[in-house]
């Protein structure tokens, strides 16, 4: 253990991975208290369409993936406010047409091979000390955005029908939550990939959900759940030579089996 954390490579992954938990542990807990996890997976897949178009206009990345998946963000949460019966159907074909486009918008980009892999599970060991700041600055922004909206948020994740009674912008701070949920998908796919996006947006707030009271506490623990799964799945990556990405996603998993089946049978 004392010998991975001399190397520089694998102290940076362990600060990405600290700022990836408190992004998808704080922004996780609004996704699944106000259950838009399959919003969130949506919009964590339409980004492949925004990879595909950074690669062919030769955008840089953070270009690219931000047109695509802002507006395939509020495109999704147009859908959930005005067609709410229809919601999942739009929501799953602007999933799947998102990463339909990335794919053949990477095939056709000339002289370039797609390494599909790199996306679906990031590269958190090869993280550098600019994408750090750009989480960083992430980080920052989310906590002010929080602070300034807490009370609002907490009215419409528990009871959206009295929060709108009492004058609470509802449809303005969904679309602030969505947008949120974008961002953060934009700072941590290229890092951590989507599916570990995914899996610390569901999985450690779902563990939380469990053992908290509060929304606040919720949080905390979530952001904790996280570091914790992403700190164990980096030594295991490194120790067992094991790609990081999946190594976390599934110490995570394993995290939330155990907590599902000590919840069944206790």
């Amino acid at each position: 253990m004392i010998e991975a954390l001399g190397f520089s490579f694998f102290q940076q992954a362990l600060i990405a991975g600290v700022l990836a938990a408190i992004l998808c542990g704080v922004v996780g807990t609004l996704v699944v208290v106000n259950r838009i996890v399959f919003l969130a997976g949506g919009i964590a897949h339409a980004a492949y369409g925004g990879i595909g178009l950074s690669v062919v206009l030769s955008l840089p990345f953070a270009v690219g993936v931000s047109i695509v998946t802002i507006s395939a963000a509020f495109l999704m949460a147009v859908a959930a406010l005005k067609w709410t019966h229809q919601s999942d159907t739009i929501i799953g074909v602007l999933w799947a047409a998102g990463m339909a486009m990335g794919i053949i918008l990477l095939d056709i980009a000339p002289g370039y091979q797609a390494d599909l892999m790199s996306y679906l599970f990031g590269s958190i060991l090869a993280v550098s000390v600019l994408d750090l700041w750009r989480m960083a600055i992430g980080v920052v922004v989310v906590l002010i955005l929080l602070a300034v909206f807490f009370r609002s948020f907490l009215a419409i994740s528990y009871d959206a029908d009295f929060a709108k009674i009492r004058g609470v912008p509802i449809e303005l701070l969904y679309f602030l939550l969505v947008g949120m949920v974008a961002v953060c998908v934009v700072l941590l796919i290229q890092i951590i990939g989507l599916i570990l996006v995914i899996a610390l947006f569901t999985i450690p707030p779902f563990i939380a959900e469990k053992y908290t009271q509060t929304l606040l506490g919720m949080m905390g623990v979530s952001v904790l759940l996280s570091l914790i799964f992403t700190i164990i799945g980096l030594f295991l990556a490194y120790f067992y030579n094991l790609t990081s990405g999946a190594t976390i996603v599934m110490t995570a998993a394993t995290g939330f089996l155990v907590v599902l089946f000590a919840n069944e049978y206790r």
